[in-house]
């Protein structure tokens, strides 16, 4: 009971912020660097959300704040890496929220699709 407890308050209060969601999705497969995370997030999205460096490195301030995510020391081989780039992590922690806010956002779409607002041809 104690874990739960412990989990649970580890756990955001409210729903992630769509941008929030997106830096956490781009880590969710292996570490990036910002310029990575924001071409994964522009493309992965086709262009409709648009990071700028700003608003990402604010994200990753507070990821990083919150344990969600982690500054990297691995590196890319000398001839392949800018040692100016900092490489970020999904921490558990950071796999365990994003996967609460996925399954937040499939609770939601089914409420919605049990309330027929989707068409038959929009689900194709």
């Amino acid at each position: 009971m104690a874990r739960y407890r412990e989990e649970a308050a580890r756990e955001p209060q409210e729903p992630l912020t769509p941008a929030l969601f997106h830096v956490l999705l781009a880590l969710a497969d292996g570490e990036k660097h910002g310029y990575a995370i924001l071409k994964e997030v522009a493309l992965r999205t086709d262009g409709k959300v648009r990071l700028s460096a700003g608003t990402l490195y604010g994200i990753i301030k507070r990821l990083n704040e919150e344990g969600w995510i982690a500054e990297s020391s691995n590196r890319p081989a000398a001839g392949l890496d800018d040692e100016r780039r900092r490489y970020y992590r999904l921490t558990e922690d950071g796999r365990r929220v994003a996967v609460v806010e996925a399954r937040r956002l499939e609770e939601l779409l089914g409420m919605a699709r049990s309330k027929k607002l989707f068409r038959k041809a929009e689900l194709a």
